[in-house]
């Protein structure tokens, strides 16, 4: 249980600084009193991928955030479907 709140406590608020995974990483590692040496290790192994694995969790994040925030709007009718439904100007 402390593992997952330590969890979600440091990710609220970085999806936006990019890398900030492997800040998170340690300090959840911390938890598991992990030691600084194998924490280097294990954030030294993610490094070469977490761009990509960054760009993910962004696309996720967005889509999440769009969709919550239809979903709100239709819920409250402040959106006009009409519009929302329509094609762009071409």
């Amino acid at each position: 249980m402390l593992i997952a709140n330590t969890a979600a406590h440091v990710s609220i608020g970085t999806a936006g600084i990019p890398s900030a995974s492997l800040f998170l990483l340690a300090t959840v590692l911390e938890v598991f009193d992990v030691t600084p040496e194998h924490t280097a290790l294990v954030v030294g192994f993610i490094f070469p991928f977490d761009r990509v694995l960054d760009m993910m969790r962004t696309v996720v994040n967005v889509t999440g955030d769009a969709t919550v925030a239809v979903t709100v709007a239709k819920w409250e009718h402040e959106i006009d479907e009409d519009v929302f439904r329509s094609r762009a100007a071409q």
